[in-house]
């Protein structure tokens, strides 16, 4: 179990670098990192820091909707929650903050980067499969107790954050964070990262992270 929590731990700092890059991009991200991001631009509040918050939210209702079926070892999603809005604060404000993009290509280019690097890493930590995100784990949670159909809650989520941004920007004037950014995210994550959990499993297997099916 150490080995696979310090693989977990190695991809959600990925996750953290990752994600913090494609904001650093500035041409666009996913939904609800979108409400992250239009919520720091509100309060002036470090965008990792909401994000953590938001993550926090979400471990409350998964434990209200859940009660005692919620499992001890999801309580890890608040560590994890922790180490991902630290990284993103970190790598956000004191490493890439020290570079200036000027050019449109440049943006494009990372952002790409970025969201490969993020299926790569969130790959790494699905296929662990010891704790879940929060984001997914209270969605998760719904479905077990509505029978929903986990995709549709998850795309539900994406839906209500782009109407929440859409409201927030209108109403304060604050930068819109859903661009042709976060077209490009939907396009490519789900699909990079179900190529990289082919090619992890495997693996993971091999070193004994997982067990063989």
């Amino acid at each position: 179990m150490f080995r696979k929590i310090v693989v977990l731990v190695i991809g959600v700092m990925i996750v953290g670098c990752s994600s913090a890059l494609t904001l650093k991009a500035a041409i666009g991200v996913g939904a609800w990192d979108a409400l992250a991001q239009t919520g720091s631009s509100v309060t002036s509040i470090e965008v990792g820091t909401v994000g953590m918050c938001f993550n926090f939210l979400c471990i409350l209702i998964q434990i209200i909707v859940l009660r005692k079926k919620f499992k001890i070892i999801q309580f890890l999603q608040i560590p994890v929650s922790i180490l991902l809005g630290v990284i993103i604060n970190f790598m956000l404000y004191q490493i890439y903050d020290n570079f200036t993009v000027t050019e449109y290509w440049i943006n494009v280019f990372l952002l790409v980067l970025g969201y490969i690097i993020s299926a790569f890493s969130v790959g790494m930590v699905m296929v662990l499969d010891i704790v879940t995100f929060a984001l997914e784990g209270a969605c998760m949670a719904i479905s077990k107790i509505s029978g929903k159909k986990f995709h549709v809650l998850r795309q539900g989520v994406d839906i209500i954050s782009v109407i929440l941004v859409v409201i927030i920007v209108f109403v304060t004037g604050v930068p819109l964070a859903i661009r042709e950014g976060t077209i490009i995210g939907v396009l490519l994550f789900g699909p990079m990262m179900g190529i990289f959990m082919r090619l992890q499993k495997p693996v993971f297997q091999k070193l004994n992270l997982i067990d063989y099916n």
